[in-house]
Order: C-alpha cells, then structure tokens, then sequence
C-alpha cells in the first residue's frame, strides 16, 4: 500500500473515531450521565457547605387569587373592623404579635399574602398573582378556614361554631358560581387547611382541590392524599435561633433531650403519656407537662436551645408545631411517630438532620436514651450545621423571602399541577370517567 493510501486511511479512521466519540458525548448528555457544565464552565463556585439541592424551579407560577370579602379571611384578625373591600397589598395587615398558638395555624395568611406582594416575580418568589383567571396555571381560595375554626367558638359544641359553618357554606356558593371551579372541579384550586378541624362541616365538598395541610391524621385517604396535596410545616411560635454560632455547641448544649408540652392526647399521642413513664429519672432528660401561655413558650425557646436533641412524640395527628420549633431553633429533631409526613421532603433529605424512633422502639425502657447517649459528637455537630443550613425554608415571611416556606409551598403546588391537568384533561372526553373501576 503507497503512503498515500496509508495517509487517506489513517484520516478516515481518525474521523470514523472522532465521529463515534462526539457520539457518544452528545447521548450521554441527553441521558443525563455527563454534565457539560463540567468541561466548559469548571470555574463555577460549587454550592455552600450543606446546602441543600433545590427543584429547578423555572418561572413563577401564576396564580388567581379570588377577591373574597375580608371577613372571611383577615377580618378575623380585627373583628372590631367593619371594612369588608377584598384587602390590598395597601391594606395588608400584620399578624397580631398576641395571637398564641393561633400563629401555628397561620398558613393561609402567609400564601394569601405572598399573593398581595407588588413583586414582578423576578425576587426569587415561586408564584405571581395574575387578575386574568385565563392566565392562571392555578387558582387560590382566599378562606382562612384555620382562623375561623379558632376564632368562632371555644369548642366543637359552642353555638358560635354556626358562623364557621355559614362562611363555609357562603365560600361554597362562590366557589359553585365559578366557571373556573366548574371547569375543573376544583381540581386546579388551592386551599389552605392546616388545623384538623378547618372547614370541619362541608370538607367533602373540596375533596377534589389541592389541599395544604400539615398530616393526614384525621382524614380517610380518599379526602386527603399526597397524590394531590402539600404537606406544610406549622408556622412556629418560638422565636428563631439566628445568631447559632457558638464555637462549641455540642458542649453549650448541656441537656441531652428535651420535651416541653401537653402529655394527655388523642390517637397516636397517647404515646406522651407512656414516654413521660419511660422517661423519667434521668438528669440528661427534661420532660415536662405544660400548657402553651407566652411564658412557656420563651421557656421552651431557651431550652430548645440548650438541648442537643428536642423530642417530638405524636399528638392528636401525627405531627405538631414542636418539630419545626425544634428545627428552627437548631435542636436535633427526634420523632416518634408511625405516620408522620413531613414537608418538601421531594428536596430536604430529613435524615440528614433529624433521628427517627417507631412507638415500639420508644417505648422500650432506656432503649432511646441509651441510644442518644452514645450518638457520635461528630455526626451530631454535622447534623447542627445542616440544621443551620435548612432552617430558612421553614421561615414565613411577608413580604417573601427565596425559598422561604411559603415559596417551598408554591413550588409544591406546581408539582401537583401536572397530574391536575391530566385528570381534567381525560374527563372533559371520557363518557365513562371511572370506566377502569367497572372492570370485572
């Protein structure tokens, strides 16, 4: 062979090579195994020490908000106050600083406002509010049925419970009068219901709507499920640990685990009960029976933050307010409980951060002391800083803040929304909807 036909097959293998390499890299960046950005941008700073990787999240959603009258949302807070114009961004009120444990349930003031915002969306927030429902990805029902369950009558007998039930009743007929409700059946609607008994009369009749809760302890599945719903952190009512920056804070914190609340519960809580057995007469145990005045609360705060971990036994539903007192106050979470779902967890990773314990474990005399005790000083300090590191997505703030809870939450809402759009997409054409059930 001359060295001419050597030299044409050599550059035909070389391009045959060159060819099947480009290749290979072009399908494994469309399959997702090679990051381009690593070859053409390797000067990028890498992310924070434990921060937490985030959804990308795109734009924001849009959002329509219904301009419902103000008693069925803040008039609650100043029932003095005959105004009832839907309120503006203008006229947003603060929440009362005196308002106990009714903050906890707050949610539904936090989104409504996040709403108000006069923000283009370009700060960072997970969702807009548009005045076109045409445009709308997802509608928002301004009902604070949380605030109205706390605010009208003491309890479930008490007749002024009649005026919780005609709001519900008044908002159903709003709602039933919407072409955009009809249109979906409810389906694309977001409703904030984070106190087990919010829109305790007529709940069957949202069943379809996107629900923001914080369990589903006291609902059958068909009602509430995380096939549809967003599961939401409480709004915690202890103050935030914002200055956690001790050089020693495992020795700083001198009391090993620590639980501040009412013992006596319904359901799954009355494990409280049992662990104040089991627990007690340890000196590196605070467990103590208390009701939730503003004294105790402040109590509780500086405890949290002398403890190194902070129990979270179940209530009257799995989860409560402690959990995300205890995050936010950089104490290492330690659950009990068998059915506790907890929020975001598509993005925050909880075992990074927090210690798991089933009611049998539990309850096994000195098994969880014992195991707490010989927990590892540097798998605890690493478990503080991912506290330190996480604790801003369990923040409500208004006006909103970057991936604060309220924009976690909306994030979450658009995650349902592709399932929504499939449910109401095949019932505007099936004759049959449920024909797969009638199957022998």
């Amino acid at each position: 062979m001359s060295n001419r036909s050597q030299k044409m097959y050599g550059k035909a293998a070389f391009a045959l090579v060159f060819a099947i390499l480009i290749l290979l890299i072009t399908y494994s960046i469309f399959i997702g195994t090679v990051d381009i950005r690593s070859y053409f941008l390797p000067l990028l700073p890498s992310p924070p020490p434990g921060a937490q990787p985030l959804c990308a999240t795109g734009p924001p959603l849009k959002v329509y908000m219904y301009d419902l009258p103000r008693r069925f949302n803040v008039g609650m807070l100043n029932r003095k106050s005959t105004e009832q114009a839907p309120v503006t961004a203008r006229t947003w009120p603060t929440w009362p600083r005196n308002s106990g444990l009714k903050r906890q349930h707050s949610v539904e003031y936090w989104m409504m406002g996040s709403l108000l915002f006069d923000g283009d969306g370009g700060d960072g927030r997970a969702a807009v509010r548009v005045s076109d429902p045409e445009l709308a990805d997802a509608f928002f029902v301004p009902f604070f049925s949380s605030l109205s369950f706390n605010t009208h009558g003491h309890h479930m007998t008490d007749p002024a419970t009649e005026i919780d039930h005609q709001l519900q009743i008044d908002v159903l007929k709003i709602l039933g009068e919407s072409k955009y409700w009809q249109r979906s059946g409810g389906r694309d609607h977001v409703i904030p219901l984070t106190h087990p008994n919010a829109f305790r009369f007529l709940r069957p009749q949202i069943n379809a709507s996107i629900q923001i809760v914080v369990d589903f302890g006291r609902y059958p599945h068909v009602m509430s499920n995380l096939s549809k719903d967003v599961v939401s952190p409480y709004v915690h009512v202890v103050d935030s640990f914002t200055d956690d920056n001790h050089s020693n804070p495992y020795e700083s914190r001198t009391t090993l685990l620590f639980f501040q609340g009412r013992t006596f519960r319904k359901d799954e809580g009355i494990v409280r009960v049992k662990l104040a057995k089991i627990l007690a007469g340890y000196d590196d145990v605070h467990y103590e029976r208390s009701v939730a005045t503003g004294d105790n609360i402040k109590a509780s705060s500086q405890r949290m933050r002398s403890s190194k971990f902070c129990l979270h036994p179940a209530g009257d539903t799995p989860s409560s307010c402690r959990l995300f007192d205890a995050i936010v106050s950089h104490c290492v979470p330690v659950i009990v409980s068998d059915e506790i779902e907890l929020p975001f967890e598509d993005e925050i990773d909880y075992t990074k951060f927090s210690l798991f314990f089933s009611f049998k474990e539990a309850l096994e005399p000195g098994y969880m002391v014992d195991q707490l005790r010989k927990f590892p000083k540097d798998r605890w300090i690493e478990m503080w800083r991912q506290l330190n590191a996480i604790s801003h997505h369990f923040e409500f703030h208004y006006p909103p803040e970057k991936e604060d809870a309220v924009n976690m939450l909306w994030r979450q809402v658009k995650h349902k929304l592709p399932a929504v759009k499939l449910a109401v997409h095949r019932n505007r054409r099936l004759k049959i909807p449920d024909w797969w059930r009638r199957r022998k």
